[in-house]
C-alpha cells in the first residue's frame, strides 16, 4: 500500500519549473523507488521577486510535474525583495496558510501518512509540527540553516538579545517535537551538544544527508549537450574551471587574486556563469591586466556538465563562515564530484567531503590558494588520476538515488 509523504518547503516553488533541486530529486526517487507518493507544499510567490508563479488570489492551488507525476501545492504567500518587514510578512503568511490550505486539501485528496517539514526558515518545521498532530502522524524536521545561529554568526542579531534568546527556545521547541532530524550538514550532533540540549534531544534521532547531484540527469546532459569552447579543448593549458553564480558570496575576487599570482604559464581561469558581482569583476581583470582569467558568460544548466568534466580542475569557495564548523553542505561541490575532475577548495570547514574522499585539494588558509594551483598543476598523472576516480566515486555517494535510500529509512524508522 503507498504511503502520503507530504513535504512541505516554502521556496519549492522554482524546483518545479526547473526540474531539479533537493526535493524535487527526493520526491522523483520517493516514487520510482518505494511505495510513497509525494505531495510538495511550497508558496506562492517567488523567492525575493516581486512576482507570484501563478495570478490567482485562492488560497492554493495544485500542478503536477508532467516529468515526475508528483504535485506541488502552491500555498498562498505574499510578495517580498530583500529580506526587511516584507519577508518577515512573508514566512509569517506561508505558516498560517499552508496549515488551512492543507486541512482543504484532504478535503478531496488523501491525507498524509508522514509529514518532511525543511526549513531554512523554522515556521515551516513548526507547522509541520502541528499539521502532524493534527493528522497523527510522524513529522520529520529538516535543518538547512541553523536559525538563529546564522542570524547571529553573520551580524544580523546579537547573541543575548531577548529575539535571539526566543529563537533559540523556539528552535530547541522544534527539535525535541520532531519526531526525527535531518541536518544537511555533518556537524548536526555538535551543534546540539555545543547548545547544552543534548540531555533533551538524544544522537539516535539525529541523522545527516547533505545535498547531492542527480547522476542520471548530470550523465543523460554529459552525454546529449556538448557545449563548444575552444579553451576548454586547448591540450596545452590547465584549465581552473568555475560555473556557477558570481556574488560576493562565491568569493571570486580570491580566484582574481590568485591568478596575479600563479607563475605557471599553463594555468588558466574559465569562469562561466552571472551574477551581481560580475561587472566588478571583470572591470577588476581590465584595470588590473589579468590575462589568465576569462569570464565566459551564461550558461544553460544542461551545458554545466560538459564544461566542468573537461576542466584539470574545479574551483569552488565561499566567504569563510564560522559555521562552517558544522559542515558544509554547496549545492556546486556535488556536480563537481560528478564531473570525475579533482575540486580545489581554499576554505576551512569541518566534515569537508573534498578531504574524506581524497578527491582534490583543500587549504585551511585562502592566502595558500597560489601554492594550491600550483601543485595541483604538478601533480603526477598517477595521483591527479586517482582524485579524479575519488571524485566520482564520491558522487555516487551523493547520488539521490542513494540519498533518498537514507531518507527512507528515516521515513519508515
Amino acid at each position: 500500500m503507498k504511503k502520503n509523504v507530504w513535504i512541505i518547503n516554502h521556496y519549492a516553488g522554482g524546483m518545479l519549473f526547473d526540474q531539479g533541486g533537493r526535493h524535487y530529486n527526493f520526491a522523483k526517487y520517493l516514487k520510482q523507488q518505494a511505495d510513497y507518493e509525494p505531495v510538495i507544499f511550497c508558496a506562492s510567490s517567488e523567492h525575493g521577486k516581486p512576482r507570484q508563479y501563478f495570478d490567482t488570489q485562492d488560497l492554493w492551488q495544485k500542478h503536477t510535474s508532467e516529468e515526475i507525476g508528483v504535485p506541488w501545492v502552491f500555498v498562498r504567500a505574499r510578495t517580498y525583495v530583500g529580506n526587511g518587514k516584507q519577508r518577515v510578512l512573508n514566512m509569517i503568511d506561508f505558516y498560517k496558510n499552508v496549515k488551512r490550505a492543507a486541512k482543504k486539501y484532504t478535503a478531496n485528496h488523501e491525507k498524509p501518512d508522514v509529514i518532511y517539514a525543511s526549513s531554512p526558515h523554522p515556521l515551516t518545521l513548526v507547522a509541520g509540527i502541528q499539521l502532524a498532530k493534527y493528522y497523527r502522524v510522524k513529522c520529520i524536521c529538516e535543518v538547512r540553516d541553523l536559525w538563529p545561529e546564522s542570524l547571529i554568526v553573520y551580524g544580523l542579531l546579537k547573541r543575548n538579545s531577548l529575539l535571539a534568546k526566543a529563537l533559540y527556545a523556539g528552535e530547541k521547541w522544534i527539535y525535541k517535537k520532531a519526531d526525527a532530524l535531518i541536518f544537511t550538514m555533518a556537524g548536526g550532533c555538535d551543534y546540539i551538544v555545543e547548545r547544552g540540549w543534548d540531555r533533551k534531544i538524544p544522537h539516535s534521532k539525529v541523522h545527516n544527508i547533505n545535498n547531492g547531484v542527480d547522476l542520471e540527469v548530470f550523465d543523460y546532459n554529459l552525454n546529449h549537450y556538448h557545449h563548444e569552447d575552444s579553451d576548454l579543448d586547448n591540450p596545452d593549458v590547465f584549465k581552473v574551471v568555475y560555473a556557477g553564480s558570481i556574488r560576493k558570496a562565491n568569493n571570486l575576487g580570491l580566484l582574481l587574486d590568485s591568478a596575479k599570482r600563479v607563475r605557471n604559464p599553463r594555468i588558466r581561469f574559465l569562469i562561466w556563469g552571472d551574477g551581481d558581482d560580475l561587472p566588478f569583476l571583470r572591470q577588476r581583470v581590465l584595470d588590473e591586466h589579468i590575462e589568465n582569467v576569462t569570464f565566459k558568460g551564461r550558461v544553460e544548466k544542461k551545458y554545466v556538465p560538459s564544461i566542468v568534466s573537461r576542466a584539470d580542475l574545479n574551483f569552488i569557495d565561499g566567504n569563510y563562515s564560522d559555521l562552517f564548523r558544522f559542515g558544509i553542505s554547496l549545492n556546486k561541490l556535488f556536480d563537481y564530484f560528478a564531473a570525475g575532475k579533482p575540486v580545489i577548495m581554499p576554505m576551512k570547514a569541518n566534515y569537508n567531503p573534498v578531504q574524506e574522499f581524497s578527491c582534490g585539494l583543500t587549504a585551511e588558509r585562502e592566502e595558500l590558494l597560489p601554492q594550491l594551483l600550483e601543485q595541483a598543476a604538478t601533480l603526477s598523472e598517477e595521483e591527479y588520476q586517482r582524485m579524479c576516480l575519488n571524485a566520482r566515486k564520491a558522487a555516487e555517494e551523493y547520488d539521490f538515488k542513494n540519498l533518498t535510500q537514507k531518507l527512507i529509512q528515516i521515513l519508515e524508522s
